[in-house]
Formats: C-alpha cells, sequence, structure tokens
C-alpha cells in the first residue's frame, strides 16, 4: 500500500474507528505530514477536516496530539 492509499484509508476510516485504532491512524496520519513533505498538505488538510483530538486536553509545553498542531510544530522545530 502506498502514502495516498493509506491517506485515503485514514480520511475514510478514523472517523468510525474505535478510540485505540483513531489513536493510531491519527499517529501514521501525523507521521506521514511530518516525513513526507509532498503529503505534508493533504495530512494537514484530512487533520482538518476530521477534527480527531482538536479538543483533546494538553499539559503545558507538550505538543497537541491533534494532527495539524503536531505536524506543524515538529516540521518548526525541524527548521
Amino acid at each position: 500500500m502506498n502514502l495516498p492509499e493509506i491517506l485515503d484509508r485514514i480520511e475514510a476510516e478514523m472517523p468510525g474507528a474505535p478510540p485505540e485504532v483513531q489513536w493510531t491512524m491519527n499517529s501514521t496520519l501525523a507521521n506521514i505530514g511530518i516525513k513526507f513533505p509532498e503529503h505534508r498538505e493533504r495530512a494537514i488538510a484530512i487533520g482538518e477536516r476530521l477534527g480527531v483530538f482538536r479538543d483533546y486536553p494538553v499539559s503545558k509545553g507538550c505538543t497537541s496530539p491533534f494532527a495539524p498542531i503536531w505536524i506543524n510544530e515538529i516540521v518548526g522545530r525541524q527548521g
């Protein structure tokens, strides 16, 4: 399975997945966005559209698990 197919599957299946599966799919989404610049825009868009973990409580100094924030934070640190 290639990255566009994985992103298609995440987009289609993450909203209705059980919480532990959502967590894994969200982590995969964020990591694709972080490690593959050519897929970053789509990964962020999927995260924004689905909104999974958008309102997840985060301690001060920690990075949100909301994929768009997570992607932008880590990419920003890489300079």
